[in-house]
C-alpha cells in the first residue's frame, strides 16, 4: 500500500522485452530514501505497484507482465523517461495522501493544462464507466500522485497542481495528449460496489417460478 506522496523522480535506463512482458531498470536520485531497498519489496512506478527483482548501486529493476502492460502506461516507457517513485508505506508512517494500492484502474488522457498565477489546473479525460468512483473534493491518484478532484464534468475532471507538486513530480512533463495512469479511491470503489449489489435483484436458481406454478395447477 502507498500514500500517493512521491518520494523521488527516477529515470528509465533500461527497457527489455521478455516473452510478452517487460523488464524496466529505473535509476533513482534519492539514495537516502532507497538505501535499504530489498529484492521482493513493492515499489510504485508512476502509480503502478511493482515488485523489485534486481538491485544495484542507484538502480532497481522490475518485471511488468502482460496484464500490467494492458492496463497501464508502463509499456510505453522509453529510455530516459522520468517516472514517479514511492516505496510501500510502513505502519508508523504519516499518511500524507490517501490509501493507494498501486492497482491502476485505467489509463487516461490529459485534455488540457490551464496556468494561473499560483497554480495549474490539469484536466483529464477518463472512461465513463469509472464515473461512479469519482466525486468532487474526493481523492484520486494520477501517475502515483495523490491529488484532489477540483472539478468534475461528464468524462472530464480537473485537479489543482501546487508549485511544489509541479516541481517535484513528473506533472511538469505532461502536456495535452499525454497518457497517465488513474487509480480511483478504493473506499469509493467499495461503496459503489455495495450500492450496486443492493440495487441489483439477486439471481435465484430455484425451479419454482410462475410457469412451474401454473403447470402444477396453482
Amino acid at each position: 500500500m502507498f500514500t500517493g506522496i512521491i518520494k523521488d523522480v527516477g529515470r528509465v535506463r533500461g527497457v527489455t522485452r521478455r516473452q510478452g512482458g517487460l523488464r524496466l531498470r529505473v535509476h533513482y536520485t534519492n539514495p537516502k530514501e532507497f538505501s535499504n531497498l530489498s529484492i521482493d519489496e513493492s515499489v510504485s512506478i508512476n502509480g503502478v505497484c511493482q515488485t523489485v527483482v534486481a538491485l544495484g548501486d542507484g538502480w532497481l529493476e522490475v518485471d511488468s507482465v502482460e496484464e500490467t502492460l494492458t492496463k497501464t502506461t508502463l509499456g510505453s516507457l522509453q529510455q530516459g523517461a522520468l517516472v514517479n517513485l514511492e516505496r510501500a508505506v510502513r505502519p508508523m508512517d504519516r499518511l500524507g495522501g490517501h490509501f493507494v494500492l498501486g492497482h491502476v484502474d485505467c489509463p487516461a488522457t490529459v485534455e488540457s493544462i490551464r496556468e494561473f498565477s499560483s497554480s495549474r489546473e490539469l484536466w483529464i479525460a477518463f472512461p465513463d464507466a469509472f464515473s461512479p468512483f469519482i466525486v468532487t473534493a474526493g481523492s484520486i491518484t494520477i501517475d502515483g500522485i495523490s491529488l484532489t478532484v477540483a472539478r468534475l464534468e461528464a468524462e472530464l475532471f480537473a485537479v489543482a497542481i501546487i508549485p511544489f507538486t509541479f516541481a517535484h513530480t513528473t506533472i511538469n512533463e505532461l502536456k495535452p495528449g499525454s497518457r497517465v495512469n488513474l487509480e480511483f479511491d478504493i473506499l469509493g470503489k467499495y461503496v459503489a460496489r455495495q450500492l450496486q449489489k443492493t440495487t441489483t435483484p439477486a439471481k435465484t436458481d430455484s425451479a419454482i417460478n410462475e410457469a412451474w406454478l401454473q403447470q402444477k395447477g396453482f
